[in-house]
């Protein structure tokens, strides 16, 4: 008989599907049941639409439709991942094999997995803010540029801006280059880059912008992941970046995408 992993076992369902459902309005119920093919929620802030996403967990669970481990569910702050694992908790007992958290933990986990195709081990840590600030202020120096008239703060941000776009040092454009720092960004950014990889470290803006490179470069990457996941949720679906929105299409491929 194969192995089959932890994260691949069914979850133990607390909840019936008229538990489930009891609660929501007809929309809600709709979008919660309907299983095959793509699905936006669209509806105010404070209209339950975490509500349907983790209900739908539960719902998709219940029904068998996957196994824990096939459905990857993200949102954008810590704080609205641990909302959304306790509510998934309260309606299965256990969220804990899930594929659940924010984009840039996901990406964590995804890159730690491939750490070595870019450069890095899996030990790999991340830095903060303000080590990014000492380290592009360290760049400066080295390069002269004045960091009271062309500062940190300014190129963090650039750069931060660049792997949003999902842009690698190599995708950047001259013309963008000659529009940012009078024409000093994408030097540092190369070289701030260099230096992050010889740290064995990246910063938040990689944890996506590395899953997205590991997707678009390593074909078997992608399969890996894209077989894997037989749902995707995306929580607050509106605000992605380019970035983010490049790796759920990329993740999604053909098969169903759930957003709200």
């Amino acid at each position: 008989m194969a192995d089959t992993s932890l994260e691949d076992m069914p979850l133990e369902i607390i909840s019936s599907d008229n538990k489930l459902t009891s609660a929501l309005n007809n929309e809600q119920r709709e979008a919660v049941e309907a299983t095959q093919g793509a699905v936006l929620v669209l509806a105010g802030a404070g209209t339950g639409k975490t509500r349907v996403l983790t209900t739908r967990i539960a719902y998709i669970l219940t029904n068998r439709l996957a196994y824990a481990g096939e459905i990857l569910a993200v949102t954008f702050t810590n704080k609205a991942a641990r909302e959304m694992a306790e509510r998934v908790n309260s309606l299965t007992g256990s969220a804990q094999s899930l594929w659940q958290g924010t984009f840039h933990s996901i990406g964590a986990r995804i890159v730690r997995r491939h750490a070595e195709k870019l450069g890095l081990t899996s030990s790999f840590t991340v830095l903060d803010t303000d080590d990014q600030l000492r380290l592009l202020k360290a760049i400066l120096a080295e390069q002269k540029i004045d960091d009271k008239s062309l500062p940190p703060k300014l190129f963090s941000a650039i750069i931060q801006s660049w792997k949003d776009q999902g842009l690698t040092p190599e995708k950047v454009t001259n013309m963008q280059d000659s529009q940012s720092a009078g024409g000093h960004a994408l030097t540092v950014y190369k070289l701030y880059q260099a230096r992050l990889r010889s740290l064995n470290a990246t910063d938040f803006g990689d944890l996506i912008l590395h899953m997205l490179t590991l997707f678009t470069s390593y074909p078997e990457v992608l399969c890996e992941f894209a077989s894997r996941f037989k749902y995707i949720l995306v929580d607050e679906y509106q605000d992605t970046n380019d970035c983010q929105y490049q790796l759920t299409k990329l993740l999604a491929g053909q098969r169903a995408a759930f957003t709200a």
